[in-house]
């Protein structure tokens, strides 16, 4: 257990930890390098170039303690080979669970920083969500070799942050490859081993789970005591399931099994489970004849930021659209569903997403890997709904708001915001800010020209276009990081869009009462551009419960009927237009709106 080093690579977005990760699988020739990125695996995320699931994987490396490292008070470890497991993680603000669950089976983490572009906001929450779980922080300074680097300012930010040496600060590259030595015997030399009783009852904490067609769910785990061989009698602590380990064996760039594994060790285990319900998360893996007497502490349950109905485009496809829902739902544990019905589209599933990234990303992964077309609704905020009879309740969904007379008042979730800019930026992300009715909390100077601004904002007025336009103000040097702070209470208002006086509950929204007006006219001139015209008017109205606050028409397709008639008297022709305004106002009763989905996607991207 001595010569066993767990650690993970953290960093804010496009920092290289992934180009760092390969050097370390490079240097210690865990695997031949042949393209970039060996640890994004899957074709989403070579096409975004950025990292969506961790990837675990194992190395070894030779250690020697030179005698002349060894004459200050600390004492080096011991020469020889070492086991290091590794974990890449993602580095967007939507997939921080990805991170906080790969935090939580190591002991260590290398922090790293651009030394182009310095401290940055997901890099100080990633940073906490370490400190949090006591883990030893190596920190390296990537991109050294480019010409802009600043490493001399960025060693004072983090400096400033860490409270560290500047001793301990590596500099490196993954490019030319450059420190990647000096950060694998950093890993061996500051990175505790793990603690544990290999004598104990099995206790192995589960951080993540795959589905293979083949061999059922292979769930992935640490073992904080004890040891599992192949053909042991295991049980999962939370679910009481029992099953035999057909196979255990550890992670490299494929699955290697093994006899044995033990105590601090990473590895996989395949029991041919095919029920995606039976496996969870931060559940602890014991044996049935000899159980451990309580579970880990697995991971604080997930809390889903937003939330979108997801319906099969084919109504007979909502069996197949659970069953690709809950297979994901293994390989990504944020996401969260549960059935819903729609007037307008049927049955279907109102799924909780950590951001919009993150939505964006299932519905591809749907389509690619489970070849499922789906529709999405309008994505929103759950809010806190308190009725007059002192009962409250939360609301994910327009439709499940209760009748305005019968509500009290309504809260909305609000964020911290964390906002680190460059100073000269600092006038249009405030205006943004407060735009979407912001509060400013404070303000302080991180580092020289850098400023880090913390705000109270609605979570609803984020959700869609907020890291959007702030790139684009910022001309991408801003950077953003939230989290959920409280409920407050907000004058809300539930917009609903008729079609010819039937409301499309899926284009319903709840917003602001300030932003209801203006909102529910862009709504209604952006369908009417996108619904094809039909042989009757359509009539397209915004209203906020009965006041019909803007409306739009679309024109009806017509025939010139009278063409026929030259000549003659005037009752011809009117004979012939009275008959087909009757046919029209016929049509108007049988005939129906198809909603295109291009007009779901539009009211999403109003701006």
């Amino acid at each position: 257990m001595d010569h066993i080093r767990n650690f993970c690579i953290i960093a804010h977005i496009d920092h290289g930890k992934s180009t760092l990760a390969d050097r370390l699988l490079e240097h210690t020739k865990t695997i031949q390098i042949t393209e970039g990125q060996m640890l994004d695996d899957m074709d989403l995320e070579k096409e975004r170039g950025i990292t969506i699931k961790s990837h675990a994987i194992q190395m070894e490396y030779e250690y020697s303690s030179s005698p002349s490292q060894g004459g200050g008070e600390t004492k080096l470890p011991e020469s020889g080979k070492y086991i290091l497991n590794l974990i890449d993680t993602p580095g967007h603000v939507d997939f921080s669970y990805e991170v906080s669950r790969s935090i939580a089976a190591c002991e260590g983490a290398i922090l790293v920083v651009d030394a182009t572009q310095g401290v940055q906001a997901q890099t100080i929450s990633n940073l906490y969500m370490a400190i949090d779980h006591d883990l030893e922080i190596i920190p390296v300074i990537n991109k050294i070799d480019m010409p802009s680097a600043m490493p001399d300012e960025v060693e004072d930010e983090i400096v400033e942050l860490l409270g560290c040496d500047r001793g301990e600060i590596i500099r490196a590259s993954g490019k030319t490859g450059e420190g990647v030595e000096d950060m694998l015997r950093a890993v061996v030399e500051r990175v505790p081993h793990p603690t544990g009783d290999p004598e104990a009852p099995l206790q192995a904490l589960i951080f993540d789970s795959v589905f293979n067609s083949f061999r059922g769910i292979i769930a992935y785990f640490k073992i904080e005591n004890g040891s599992i061989r192949k053909g042991d009698k295991v049980k999962f602590f939370n679910t009481g399931m029992e099953y035999t380990a057909d196979e255990v064996g550890v992670l490299k760039m494929d699955m290697i099994p093994r006899q044995q594994l033990s105590t601090g060790e990473v590895g996989y285990i395949i029991s041919g489970i095919k029920d995606a319900k039976e496996v969870k998360v931060g559940d602890t893996i014991t044996h049935t004849a000899r159980p451990c007497e309580r579970a880990i502490e697995g991971f604080q349950e997930v809390k889903p930021m937003v939330f979108a109905g997801v319906y099969p485009i084919d109504p007979t496809d909502y069996e197949n659209l659970r069953a690709s829902l809950e297979k994901l739902q293994l390989n990504d544990a944020s996401l969260t569903f549960q059935p819903e019905s729609s007037v307008a589209l049927g049955f279907g599933f109102r799924c909780g997403f950590l951001g919009l990234l993150h939505m964006e990303i299932v519905q591809e992964r749907l389509d690619r890997e489970f070849n499922m077309d789906v529709i999405t609704t309008v994505p929103n905020v759950s809010y806190m709904i308190y009725d007059k009879q002192g009962g409250s309740k939360e609301v994910h969904n327009p439709s499940g708001l209760p009748d305005p007379t019968m509500i009290e008042h309504i809260e909305e979730p609000y964020i911290k915001a964390s906002i680190i800019t460059d100073a000269n930026f600092i006038g249009p992300i405030m205006k943004l800010c407060l735009d979407k009715r912001g509060e400013l909390v404070k303000q302080e100077y991180v580092s020289g020209n850098r400023v880090e601004l913390i705000f109270m904002i609605p979570l609803g007025e984020i959700v869609i276009d907020f890291y959007d336009k702030l790139k684009s103000i910022s001309k991408g040097y801003a950077s953003f990081d939230y989290h959920i702070d409280s409920f407050r209470p907000s004058k809300l208002a539930k917009l609903d869009i008729l079609l010819n006086g039937e409301p499309v509950d899926a284009l319903s929204t709840l917003t602001h009462q300030d932003n209801a007006v203006t909102l529910g006219r862009r709504m209604c001139e952006k369908l009417k551009d996108l619904i094809p015209r039909q042989q009757f008017d359509i009539a397209i109205q915004a209203a906020i419960g009965a006041k019909i606050v803007a409306r739009e028409t679309v024109k009806q397709v017509r025939k010139d009927v009278t063409a026929k008639c030259y000549g003659g008297d005037v009752s011809r022709k009117r004979k012939l237009l009275e008959k087909q305004k009757r046919g029209k106002k016929r049509m108007k009763q049988i005939g129906n709106v198809e909603v295109p989905q291009k007009a779901f996607l539009a009211v999403l991207k109003l701006d």
